[in-house]
């Protein structure tokens, strides 16, 4: 590939867009530039599970068309992206990284947030690999392999959403839509060093997605930048009723396009379990993205461990409840990393699933007191960097732990109740990437995204692309 067809490739959205705009490229030749880098990384990636560069072209010859025509494009026009194994993409089997659902009927409509990016300009280059059903926290799949890290292939992507965040980190597309249940989207963008948002609980319909634990689930978006990440989420908002929790009157769009806003004034840090099961590079981001955001105030949320197990014993709970038939009829059929976990969900007492959802209100209600002294709290992402991929322990807080159900430990307190985060990549001393999360009250991304426009503009806040051979 030549450097003029590399640098068409690496693009991010608001390049793209404005480059297909301005008439200086055509959204054909990113489609085309973006495949071809594809097909030569994709390889030691596995971060693509199928490849649609028909439909890629396709779509691209539409954005062309409307251009020649002097039609409005959309606002991600010739921008290029990657969707979780778990939308529904139109004459494709919505597998969920399973087995069971590769062999299961085509998906006869694109989801709402694939037709919405459709509607929008977006081009779709294809589906992304994740964990089973979004069982876990690395990417690592028995039917369709691992995906790897692009910035040392040595170590994971993190999980569930590893394909869509190492897609995203290696310019194999300028943006990826990924799902969070409970941390799937904060995780990988903490490990491949790319912007990510887990929206309000509600924000962003589910419609047409493969579900996971209806009480916990969202979808969100990956970039390069925060504006791309804007551009894409305002792009993504609205209601839509195939989605019982995307309530009407508590979703109108709000723009979160505001790179020159200021951002928000009463920041305070998240101490507690935040601090104490966090590593020591996780600590120092923490206090870099402090000191940037004039943060010198700690919270502490005393509820943190508790809303966690909530968090596991619903999670456990609904997943067996979902994929109870298939357990029973085809249980050879599953990943036995997910399939042991489900059968242990299936196994939980009621009781202990009705205590996890109460406590998961108390530690709301926390929340909501913590947010009456300060407009965004700060916390790390992820306790350590991206692990190695036989790496089956970390050191957590003094403590040997299993990798696998721990790299989530400080989202899931977050995801239990709903809040908006944008994961910010920050860079350890030894360069390796380490997100913070910028937790926002119910409905305010704005003021997570402020605030995430600021870190960058400081150059604390840096995705740069990896390039993996």
């Amino acid at each position: 590939m030549s450097q003029t067809q590399e640098g068409i490739a690496e693009l991010g959205v608001a390049e793209a867009v404005a480059a297909v705009r301005e008439r200086r490229l055509t959204a054909r030749a990113i489609a085309e530039a973006t495949l071809r880098r594809i097909e030569r990384l994709n390889g030691p990636l596995n971060a693509f599970r199928l490849v649609l560069a028909e439909r890629a072209l396709a779509e691209a010859g539409l954005v062309d068309a409307a251009i020649r025509e002097g039609r409005d494009p959309g606002p991600l026009a010739g921008a290029s992206y990657g969707v979780k194994d778990l939308f529904d993409v139109a004459g494709l089997a919505t597998a969920a990284g399973s087995k069971i659902g590769a062999e299961g009927p085509p998906a006869v409509r694109d989801g709402v947030l694939v037709d919405r990016m459709r509607r929008a300009g977006g081009v779709l280059l294809g589906v992304q690999v994740m964990d089973e059903y979004a069982y876990g926290f690395t990417t690592r799949n028995a039917h369709h392999g691992a995906t790897r890290n692009p910035h040392d292939l040595a170590r994971t992507a993190g999980g569930s959403s590893g394909g869509s965040a190492a897609a995203v980190a290696a310019g194999l597309g300028a943006f990826a839509l990924g799902s969070d249940t409970n941390g799937s989207i904060r995780v990988p963008a903490s490990f491949c060093g790319v912007f990510g948002l887990k929206p309000t609980f509600g924000r962003l319909p589910r419609s047409g997605s493969f579900p996971f634990v209806f009480d916990l689930d969202h979808l969100g978006p990956f970039a390069r930048s925060v504006a791309d990440l804007a551009l894409v989420y305002d792009a993504l908002q609205g209601h839509d009723g195939g989605d019982p929790a995307c309530v009407a009157r508590a979703v109108e769009p709000v723009s979160c396009s505001l790179a020159a806003a200021a951002p928000p004034s009463r920041v305070a840090v998240l101490d507690g379990w935040f601090h104490e099961m966090a590593g020591a590079e996780a600590r120092a981001a923490v206090a870099a993205a402090a000191a940037a955001l004039g943060a010198r105030s700690r919270v502490t949320l005393r509820g943190a461990e508790t809303a966690r197990s909530a968090a596991f014993l619903i999670t456990a709970s609904a997943g067996a409840n979902l994929h109870r038939r298939n357990l029973q009829d085809r249980p050879q059929d599953f990943d036995p990393a997910t399939r042991g976990r489900l059968l242990a969900g299936a196994l939980l007492p009621a009781d202990a699933v009705i205590q996890a959802q109460r406590l998961r209100r108390s530690f709301y209600d926390e929340a909501m007191a913590a947010f009456r002294g300060f407009d965004l709290l700060l916390a790390p992402a992820t306790p350590v960097p991206a692990p190695g991929h036989d790496e089956a322990t970390i050191r957590i807080g003094g403590d040997v732990v299993p990798t696998r159900p721990n790299l989530g430990l400080l989202t899931q307190p977050i995801s239990a109740i709903g809040l908006p985060v944008v994961a910010v990549p920050l860079r350890t001393a030894a360069g390796q990437p380490i997100a913070v999360q910028l937790i926002a009250p119910p409905w305010r991304e704005d003021l997570a995204f402020a605030a995430a426009a600021h870190l960058e503009a400081q150059g604390l806040a840096v995705s740069p692309l990896a390039a993996p051979c």
